[in-house]
């Protein structure tokens, strides 16, 4: 695999992950509105992600198409980082992960914006946009029920406590940053740091919520080394497919 499909197919794996994960909540979500929202948002992560496979698709020249790459892909082949595969848990934990998740995303799409690679720059540009609205509206929660009740703020103490050894991968060095970036295709998820703490925390700060310190502990779903909940996440997602190969509307 080139560093440059692989690069692609962290994204593009990680936003179809978590557009997964938040589809679990259509018809579950706490009042109807956020379950709209939470569906809408699962829609434009999955929508990034087929333009992103479909890309990969083209840069890899193997002649599977974006549903092959979703679909017929076994659990190690899969890129995406651990956050995004974790359960969701309760309402609170869902929209920390989406703020922690599309904080990241953002910075990225702005930087991608500018790749060599004309094709990415143009879904980044794209894509860019909605994780704007995905990080406001997550964001908004966040402060809400970490500066609510004392249930509420407890869950949320509970699950920053959860998530946040997990954000470490998103910074992580790996060579293949090293490769797209110097090609000029891609920009070092390491440099996003900056940029991510500048929102992230403040934010936590306003919801009264206190960022765990620092830990070794790195996942490394983006080396393809995952969770236990990847595969059954995979089983669900994967079921139609495998069960009528090929089958077609």
């Amino acid at each position: 695999m080139t560093p440059h499909l692989e690069y692609l197919l962290r994204i593009g794996d990680s936003t179809l992950i978590l557009g997964q994960r938040l589809s679990e909540w259509c018809g579950h979500a706490p009042v109807l509105e956020e379950d709209i929202a939470l569906a809408n948002v699962a829609l434009d992560l999955i929508g990034q992600s087929r333009l992103v496979l479909t890309h990969a698709s083209t840069i890899e020249g193997a002649g599977r198409d974006e549903d092959q790459l979703a679909f017929l892909r076994t659990e190690g082949q899969f890129r995406n980082v651990t956050l995004v595969e974790l359960p969701n848990g309760d309402f609170g934990r869902t929209v920390l992960r989406s703020f922690l998740f599309s904080t990241f995303l953002r910075e990225l799409w702005t930087g991608l914006a500018a790749s060599a690679d004309s094709g990415l720059a143009a879904i980044a540009a794209k894509s860019v946009k909605e994780s704007r609205y995905h990080v406001q509206h997550a964001g908004e929660w966040v402060i809400r029920l970490g500066d609510g009740t004392d249930e509420s703020h407890a869950r949320m103490q509970r699950a920053v406590d959860d998530l946040w050894p997990y954000t470490a991968e998103l910074f992580a060095p790996t060579p293949v940053d090293d490769m797209v970036h110097a090609a000029g295709v891609g920009v070092k998820w390491t440099e996003l740091r900056s940029a991510w703490d500048a929102t992230v925390l403040p934010v936590l700060e306003e919801a009264t919520l206190k960022a765990p310190e620092g830990s070794a502990f790195v996942s490394r779903g983006k080396l393809g080394m995952h969770s236990e909940h990847m595969g059954h996440l995979l089983t669900e997602m994967q079921y139609l497919q495998r069960t009528y190969p090929g089958a077609t509307w």
